[in-house]
């Protein structure tokens, strides 16, 4: 199969979106008030037979914003030292910006118009991913501002497991709870769940997929 036929394939399946993984990791809930830690995103490929497969994952150690809370509870559960001397933390703009590059040209290259950003608990990960744009003034944010994919939802219709643990085991996934909440590898298991869950629907239902493909 041609390129060109692929990103027609890929920018007509979610209607000229291109989903995004993204996970981060924070020193609080309170997207504008507490420090964005940590933050990961895997963009998403459809292989020659229709199938969606993870691509690739670029990560960033996240140095707190002036004035950010961090909350003691989250490191704990996080396991995150803000502090740690080879953590290689970069600022919220210069993080921000080497992610967006390659999601950008990941955009372009697929045909696609804008990247949706797909999350366990999607509005949390949107909502300190717009709360950093906003404090670092970045006019091009690929993805969507509001819209998302969330696979708490798509798990519990799949699974009913809302839990991202127990729905990556329920789809046939290995866990291991040692790496689990670093933005990484959280990222990276929500990206094989997603695949997983949208492939079994298309299986399931190859001829309603394909309708929605080339419709205009």
């Amino acid at each position: 199969m041609s390129n060109t036929i692929y990103n027609d394939v890929i920018s007509n399946r979610f209607r000229g979106y291109l989903p995004v993984v993204v996970d981060v990791e924070t020193g609080g809930f309170d997207a504008k008030r507490d420090a964005l830690l940590e933050i990961a995103a895997t963009t998403i490929r459809m292989d020659e037979s229709g199938q969606l497969n993870p691509a690739e994952t670029h990560a960033f150690h996240v140095l707190p914003f002036a004035g950010a809370n961090i909350d003691p509870k989250a490191l704990e559960f996080n396991g995150i030292d803000p502090d740690h001397p080879f953590r290689d933390a970069l600022p919220e703009n210069d993080a921000l910006r080497a992610l967006f590059s390659p999601i950008r040209k990941a955009v372009k290259s697929s045909g696609c118009k804008r990247a949706i950003l797909v999350g366990h608990n999607a509005f949390f990960d949107l909502g300190f991913l717009n709360a950093a744009v906003d404090r670092c003034g970045i006019k091009r944010n690929p993805f969507h501002p509001f819209s998302t994919f969330d696979t708490v939802s798509l798990s519990g219709l799949a699974y009913g497991e809302t839990v991202l643990a127990k729905a990556a085991q329920s789809a046939g996934l290995e866990w291991d709870s040692g790496e689990a909440h670093s933005a990484i590898y959280d990222t990276e298991q929500t990206a094989r769940l997603f695949c997983i869950i949208v492939n079994r629907w298309q299986e399931k239902n190859p001829e309603q997929v394909w309708r929605n493909r080339t419709s205009t």
